[in-house]
């Protein structure tokens, strides 16, 4: 079977053991919008706010994410198959800043798997695929700590950082943000820190 990805530029890639090559690509805001929408208008990716957008909506969001430099998103491709959706952003430049103290070397991640489909739950595709984003932020970025914001009401996404390693912070509210580009409504979210590991080089 032809990878539909192979001609892509990867900013990194990674074998991992067991699970398969993973490839965090950029996210082509036009051509990758169909698998995205596909994604995002899901019932299950209610909290990540794209419920109810259309094709060229979702594209159009992407497309503007595209103008910043301060927030990026990749599409996880595993073996040549889509399978996570994965952002980064500069907490001081995110509403996410105005919640807490700010550290040199945070990044701030949103990760959104791909549904599992007819074959149902995927054991450690969550651990492998976060793990690979985590290498990509480690040692191709160099940051020093995660934050992630999940909602406060998204159990499901919080109990799975906790268990990955992450530690629970404050809950905040972050601001609603009204801007001609952008608009986002309140949200009440659930802090969480991940240190990179001492292993890890520096």
């Amino acid at each position: 079977m032809t990878d539909p990805y192979a001609d892509r530029a990867a900013v990194h890639e990674e074998v991992v053991d067991g699970f398969g090559t993973v490839r965090v690509l950029p996210l082509d805001a036009k051509g990758d919008a169909e698998v995205v929408h596909g994604w995002v208008s899901q019932e299950r990716a209610v909290f990540w706010g794209m419920n109810g957008l259309t094709q060229d909506e979702v594209a159009g969001i992407y497309a503007h994410l595209d103008t910043l430099d301060t927030h990026h998103a990749y599409l996880l491709v595993k073996d040549g198959e889509p399978v996570a959706l994965f952002q980064t952003y500069e907490p001081q430049a995110d509403r996410v800043g105005e919640c807490y103290d700010v550290r040199p070397g945070d990044i701030g991640v949103h990760l959104l798997l791909a549904p599992a489909g007819a074959g149902g739950s995927r054991l450690g595709w969550t651990t492998s695929l976060i793990g690979a984003a985590a290498s990509y932020v480690w040692l191709v970025l160099g940051r020093r700590r995660v934050v992630v914001d999940p909602d406060v009401r998204n159990e499901k996404a919080i109990e799975r950082f906790l268990r990955l390693g992450f530690v629970a912070g404050p809950k905040v509210v972050l601001p609603e943000v009204n801007l001609p580009d952008v608009h986002l409504p309140e949200k009440h979210a659930q802090l969480a820190f991940l240190l990179r590991p001492v292993a890890c080089p520096a």
